[in-house]
């Protein structure tokens, strides 16, 4: 902890002095639980429990007993890097991998603090520097009672806790709002772009061509700004375009300028994993030391009968996701593969040119909204952040 004198009303503690840990168990066959939560169900450094599984008549997953009650905290004792803290607002079941904490006296030691401190970076580095194993580092109770750290006053922590919720709801606000925001550009996708009253069509009617990259041998650092780089599938990301996923040409001269990636291209995917086999990008720049790759195809639209925008549109839609995927190859998960012509004979619809335009419009003053929370997002769980690492160290004030 900082080496700074202690505010006044403040004092040092250890961890194990003003919380326990909560060792209720019951027979996982023989129990009134609706719940359990998993490693899995909890998120990083997100306070709140969003996922968990059920029970059922038919239920035979993971042998839990662990009982956590309605306002506990749960720790993800393994891997304590991954700062998996949560509050719970139910009653439930988890593993013994999964510390069930609360407070020992409310008017010692606010519970609804203590997420919050266990979240901090000192609290983190604790845990990581007292945790045991290679493979799987894990941290046991005793070792995290040792923890020290400076306890505000009651009424200090009660202006403290007050602040960090506050900031908690800015950020689940916005996580809802964007929910929300890709709900709607699903629904576009799949009922208005997608909608049965269009004619349905082959693809390939849409294409004047495809054009395949070349397979050259790349190095394990991307290109430099002076350099020669090949395009990596990772470059076709979930959000955009990612120059930066790409592979320095090992012989600079074997680049051929007539792969070079230029702004406006509809990239798609030839081989990559299930659920990313036919990813879909638009590039928004020239990158002129950029080539394509064998495995990233660029769809060159005619623009007489087709928008691009709108062909990027439909090819993120389920209906077409369905199609990619069925008509992928290949005898694992790892790794499949889909061919030119069966890209060509994906089925879409067809609406008039105008129609694409405008839907296209739609769905990218929808993609721009979202990109706009997504920014705030990111600044309201830094400010956050920010506010529980500051205001739970001494020395640093909470007034005004």
């Amino acid at each position: 902890m900082s080496g700074r004198p202690l505010k006044p009303g403040w004092r040092m503690v250890k961890f194990g002095e003003v919380v326990r840990q909560c060792k209720e168990s019951v027979d996982r066959d023989n129990n009134s639980f609706e719940r359990y939560v998993e490693g899995g169900h909890m998120d990083s450094e997100d306070v709140h429990i969003r996922r968990w599984g059920e029970f059922g008549e038919d239920y035979v997953g993971p042998a839990f007993h662990r009982v956590f009650r309605k306002g506990q905290v749960l720790y993800g004792s393994r891997r304590t890097y991954l700062k998996k803290v949560a509050l719970a607002d139910f009653d439930g079941i988890t593993a013994n991998t999964t510390l069930v904490l609360e407070t020992k006296d409310q008017n010692m030691f606010l519970q609804e603090l203590l997420p919050f401190l266990m979240l901090t970076d000192s609290f983190t580095q604790h845990s990581i520097q007292e945790s045991k194993g290679s493979t799987n580092p894990y941290i046991n109770w005793p070792d995290i009672a040792k923890y020290e750290f400076p306890l505000p006053p009651i009424e200090e922590q009660r202006r403290i806790a007050e602040i960090l919720w506050a900031a908690d709801e800015v950020v689940k606000t916005y996580g809802a709002a964007r929910k929300q925001l890709s709900i709607l550009l699903t629904s576009l996708r799949d009922a208005e772009m997608c909608s049965p009253s269009f004619r349905k069509i082959c693809l390939g009617y849409f294409l004047e061509d495809i054009v395949a990259g070349k397979s050259v041998v790349g190095g394990n650092e991307f290109a430099g700004p002076d350099e020669y780089g090949v395009l990596k599938v990772s470059a076709v990301g979930a959000d955009g375009f990612v120059p930066q996923e790409n592979k320095r040409l090992m012989h600079q001269d074997d680049f051929l300028e007539k792969y070079q990636v230029r702004k406006g291209s509809l990239l798609i995917t030839r081989c990559n994993t299930s659920e990313l086999v036919g990813r879909v990008c638009i590039t928004n720049n020239d990158y002129p030391n950029l080539m394509l790759c064998d495995k990233t195809l660029e769809l060159v639209v005619n623009p007489g009968i087709a928008s691009k925008r709108f062909i990027f549109q439909l090819l993120r839609s389920r209906f077409a996701r369905s199609q990619i995927m069925a008509s992928a190859t290949g005898t694992g998960e790892a790794m499949k593969n889909i061919s030119q012509s069966d890209i060509r004979s994906i089925v879409v619809t067809a609406p008039p040119l105008d129609e694409q335009s405008r839907l296209a419009d739609y769905a990218e003053s929808i993609s721009q909204e979202a990109e706009r929370i997504d920014s705030q997002l990111k600044s309201s769980k830094a400010l956050s952040k920010r506010l529980f690492d500051g205001l739970l160290e001494t020395g640093v004030s909470v007034d005004g």
